[in-house]
């Protein structure tokens, strides 16, 4: 790419707007741990929300879109558009019990939720498991999408883009904590969206492409996946059945609920639970939530559909991106470096946005790792089990340099990848079979802390024999093989919920007055619960949450194929998808109304 010195004044605002705020936050992200990782719960709904989806919209985002696009056609979107079920369950089932439940990190939760040395094992253990293991891989797809990128534009090798992003997000994340991750999150979010909606209308109007219409018949006239078009945003169920079963089935049917995956963890986690916990009230929290869903599943996805599409015409095969890129490394060429090779057709100006945009990618899915990544190791690790006795200005110390420890990490694990759907699949194995878990531990208190060390086992060893068995020739096909983990590691954690030694009654009484939930699953403890039978009552309403989640993804799911009708040209159905988010987001808007009626705005 050519820049010039527009494009660097561009570059150099964009970090200046987006960085500078954050340093003035250092002196208060230094008061304690609160405040370094939690922010001190005092985050407004608006800013948590728009955190959380900036931290989403990450470097290797548009490059696992164009990835699934041109592999799979729209339609391999659902993938990821299937998690809109777990997200706006988040918002009407678990945010508020989260907030109410006052911890610090998700996984502080065990140790209020169960009992004995299983609770602190369970705790540990993920602390090491997510903070470290998990997280570095989540932060080596990025970090490996940003590799992918600078190869492109300026022929950067794989450490010095490593070095580059390091020092800028290494050095951010460690002085001004959480506070300065939402506000960096807030600034990056408009400006990458002003990027993407910018290559987005100019790879469209690329000489090759010739406009949205001509794109839009073009790509019709190609072959697709399975002998489908590129464009349905359906799978067709007739031309090639295991393709629907892969991209749209399992999502939907089982994979929504099952797969813990960051972001869309069923019943809430990772870094969408900070953010709840963050949040200074439990109106806040829900309304965080249920902003990120739809901005994170309405607004974004069709600028990087529109470029992926238009690569199609530009790079009909990865040969064709090699010849292009001479340069770059032969191991880097994927579907998903299609999407960077499309920003050649950015004019001066609008190139210098996008690599500021691009930079803002990553750090704000960078910062927000870090910063989660390090609360785990120090608050959830080496202050419960480590160092219990020191100052609060020690352990934020200590998150310090586990922020920096994080960084060198993660960049070592981007040498073992190649793309990003690679990192997507292996995570969503690694993941599966604990999500129904995640969504009971909270309705049925029969679940107690061996539940979840067999969940973790069980899915695991079982992921390793499928592993084991493709490599000798005989494993299961990718849906099986989530099929069969799912299966075994339920009847798993279900036989230790009945079999292994129960939460204490005690612990039990404290969860139930603490957050209160709902449903018939807490009968036997509510009736002990030390609080006026007359307030023994949950706060939440199932029946109006059920209908909240049924009409919040009716409408997030109206509004985005309406988006994409309207710019295929297919008017009548858009306005049919249109009337239909009408009515649903009617519907959705008075459930809001009515549950934040009696959602308490302070604690």
């Amino acid at each position: 790419m050519q820049l010039y010195t527009l494009d660097w004044i561009v570059i150099a605002i964009s970090l200046a707007v987006c960085f500078v705020p954050a340093l003035f936050l250092g002196r208060r992200a230094s008061r304690n741990t609160s405040e370094f990782f939690a922010s001190g719960r005092a985050v407004p709904w608006w800013l948590a929300g728009l955190s959380m989806v900036a931290t989403t919209f990450s470097s290797d985002t548009p490059n696992l879109v164009t990835d699934i696009v041109r592999r799979n056609g729209v339609a391999g979107n659902w993938v990821w558009w299937a998690f809109v079920l777990t997200g706006v369950s988040t918002v009407f089932f678990y945010a508020r019990m989260w907030r109410r439940s006052g911890v610090m990190t998700d996984l502080e939760f065990y140790e209020i939720r169960y009992s004995g040395k299983a609770a602190q094992a369970v705790r540990g253990f993920r602390a090491l498991y997510l903070g470290l293991l998990f997280n570095c891989m989540i932060m080596a797809t990025v970090n490996l999408a940003a590799c992918k990128i600078a190869a492109i534009l300026f022929g950067l090798d794989r450490w010095q883009t490593l070095l580059g992003v390091g020092v800028l997000n290494v050095v951010f994340a460690a002085h001004s904590g959480l506070w300065g991750v939402l506000v960096i999150d807030m600034i990056q979010f408009f400006i990458k969206m002003t990027a993407v909606i910018a290559a987005a209308y100019f790879a469209v109007n690329a000489p090759e492409v010739g406009g949205l219409q001509a794109l839009v018949d073009k790509v019709s006239a190609l072959p697709g996946p399975g002998g489908q078009s590129y464009l349905n945003v359906l799978p067709d169920f007739t031309s090639n059945w295991d393709l629907a079963v892969a991209v749209f089935i399992m999502p939907i049917a089982v994979q929504w609920w099952a797969v813990w995956y960051p972001g869309a963890e069923p019943g809430g986690g990772s870094y969408v639970a900070q953010r709840m916990l963050a949040s200074k009230s439990e109106r806040d929290a829900l309304g965080a939530v249920l902003f990120f869903n739809i901005a994170h599943y309405v607004l974004r996805p069709w600028p990087w559909i529109l470029v992926a599409l238009a690569s199609l015409l530009v790079y009909p095969e990865l040969s064709d991106i090699q010849r292009a890129f001479p340069h770059v490394d032969p191991t880097l060429v994927g579907h998903d470096i299609a999407y960077p090779a499309m920003l050649k057709f950015l004019p001066m100006g609008f190139a210098g946005l996008m690599v500021g945009g691009l930079i803002a990618a990553n750090s704000s899915t960078i910062l927000t790792h870090l910063n989660w990544g390090a609360s785990y190791l120090v608050h959830d690790f080496y202050r419960r089990f480590v160092r219990r006795d020191a100052s609060e200005g020690h352990y934020v110390l200590a998150g310090r340099v586990a922020t920096v420890g994080l960084f060198v990490c993660a960049s070592a694990v981007v040498y073992l990848l190649d793309t990003a759907k690679d990192a997507f699949d292996i995570i969503l194995q690694v993941g599966a079979g604990t999500g129904l878990l995640y969504l009971v531990r909270w309705f049925w208190w029969r679940v107690n802390a061996w539940c979840e060390i067999v969940a973790m086992a069980s899915s695991f060893a079982t992921s390793m024999v499928l592993l084991a068995m493709s490599r000798n020739g005989a494993g299961l096909s990718t849906q099986a093989g989530l099929v069969t983990t799912v299966a075994v590691t339920t009847v798993c954690w279900l036989i230790a919920a009945y079999v292994a030694p129960q939460t204490d009654r005690d612990v039990l009484v404290r969860f139930y007055t603490l957050v209160r939930p709902a449903g018939p699953g807490w009968n036997r403890v509510r009736a002990e619960a030390a609080i006026p039978p007359g307030e023994r009552v949950s706060p939440d309403n199932i029946p109006l949450a059920l209908l909240g989640w049924l009409a919040g993804c009716t409408a997030i799911w109206s509004a985005l194929f309406a988006t994409g009708n309207f710019l295929y040209g297919r008017t009548g159905q858009a306005l049919v998808l249109s009337a239909i988010f009408a009515l649903s987001a009617a519907v959705l808007t008075a459930i809001v109304r009515n549950l934040w009626q009696g959602t308490p705005t302070s604690d």
